[in-house]
């Protein structure tokens, strides 16, 4: 069974909504969409308060290249332009549109029906892409018509799809594939095609055995496509672990996939590609997990953009009263909230409920020198050293030592007997190099 090389863990997976058939959320009063909802530059609002809006008609204008497109999520009216708490705590620009009714913009194909052969060129395709405002709906919600646009001189031979889903508790990639198996397929041929590559891998962890038998069954009738089962191991769905794992090509660190002949999407944005393209649907809804181990109605739910969490969250149950910390994502990953007014936005992947007892923080002892965070950091880092160099503001050491190679995974502080938070640390030394390299380049 294929696997990353480097490090890593298998952590009590938790699949509790595993097989829970997906739900359309009932639509709430009142969105609120966020100006930023990908890597890179904010968009634009190209609406004003007062505007009446139908659902996918653009709101929000990229505000670069590497920046998305985005649509209203609902019709109604916009009542105002302000501003919203993102995930991480931040203030952020957003439009807030009341809901009244469900009117779709007429281009919008709402059948079933599946549309498999795709005329476009492979400019179209990304340009189509790019209008639909597409990202790696993953979680890093990098741009997906940038992945498909390399750097001069550079070009792709293979593209990798992840649908590993390596976060314990998430199975909302999981119950897609179960139920859209051939729209991904199809999104995948027109991925390749934008790509321009004529192979493609599906990576797929093998705790998902039934996804995996359906997929390879559905396949057959595809040329060029290939499912791959991979051995259970934390994090497999990173980008360079997966690459590594599915065709043993190592990225250098601070190259891009593309430098070995890798493009990688998630099974979610091949979805969101499919639809796109063959049913002119912009990226205005997602499927994420609502979870947790006191959650009464636990399972994979279709949000709109823009739903405030605690909307949907009343529609499971409401809070737990056991509940600790609720994070947005998995518990690797994921972002613990400071409300629950925060925005459903393309790159939420899941709403988990943590109990109280397993919510609170050990308290931090010295460190035994065990190594297991070297040993399972699958970027063959030294995080103990990172952590040591960010409490005290070695920044030019941090650089040196590869501080901005660290994926954060989380597997450090996971590991770590000693509760050391060393991922806190590993953040905020990557925060502060960063800015410095972008400053340093800036003078150039």
């Amino acid at each position: 069974m294929k696997r990353f090389k480097m490090g890593g863990v298998h952590p009590k997976e938790n699949k509790l909504s595993a097989g829970k058939q997906i739900v359309e959320a009932t639509l709430p009063k009142q969105v609120v969409i966020p100006l930023v909802q990908s890597l890179g530059a904010p968009g634009q609002s190209v609406v004003a308060v007062g505007d009446v809006v139908k659902v996918g008609q653009l709101i929000v204008k990229a505000g670069g290249f590497v920046s998305a497109n985005i649509h209203s999520s609902v019709s109604g009216k916009i009542s105002a332009i302000g501003t919203t708490i993102d995930a991480s705590g931040y203030n952020v620009p957003a439009v807030f549109i009341e809901v009244e009714g469900d009117e779709w913009l007429k281009t919008i194909d709402r059948t079933n029906d599946l549309k498999r052969e795709c005329n476009l060129s492979s400019e179209e395709i990304i340009k189509t892409i790019t209008d639909a405002g597409i990202v790696g709906m993953g979680g890093a919600t990098f741009p997906t018509h940038v992945k498909l646009s390399p750097p001069p001189g550079k070009k792709a031979d293979v593209l990798i799809i992840n649908a590993v889903e390596c976060e314990p508790y998430l199975t909302c990639d999981h119950q897609l594939m179960l139920e859209k198996p051939l729209e991904i397929l199809v999104g995948v041929t027109i991925l390749m095609k934008a790509a321009k590559v004529t192979k493609a891998y599906i990576g797929i962890e093998n705790n998902k055995k039934d996804a995996i038998e359906l997929l390879k069954q559905t396949a057959r009738s595809f040329t060029g496509i290939e499912i791959v089962p991979l051995r259970v191991q934390y994090p497999q769905g990173g980008e360079k672990q997966l690459i590594d794992a599915v065709i043993g090509r190592q990225i250098p660190s601070g190259a891009l996939p593309v430098e070995v002949g890798a493009v990688v999407q998630n099974v979610a944005t091949a979805f969101a590609v499919y639809e796109a393209i063959q049913k002119h649907k912009p990226l205005i809804d997602r499927v994420i997990t609502i979870t947790g181990k006191s959650i009464k109605s636990h399972g994979n739910y279709r949000v709109r953009l823009g739903t405030p969490m605690n909307s949907v969250v009343e529609q499971v149950g409401g809070i737990p009263e056991d509940t600790g910390k609720i994070i947005s994502g998995g518990p690797m990953m994921g972002k613990a909230l400071k409300t629950l007014e925060v925005p459903v936005v393309k790159g939420t992947s899941g709403i988990l409920f943590i109990p109280t007892f397993a919510a609170t923080r050990k308290n931090m002892q010295n460190c035994i020198r065990c190594a297991k965070c070297v040993v399972d950091c699958p970027m063959g880092l030294e995080p103990f050293l990172l952590m040591s160099q960010g409490e005290r503001s070695m920044w030019t050491e941090m650089e040196k030592d590869r501080v901005m190679d660290c994926i954060e995974c989380g597997i450090c502080s996971y590991t770590c007997p000693s509760n050391r938070p060393l991922l806190d640390y590993i953040r905020l030394g990557k925060t502060t190099v960063g800015k410095i390299i972008r400053n340093r380049q800036a003078k150039k």
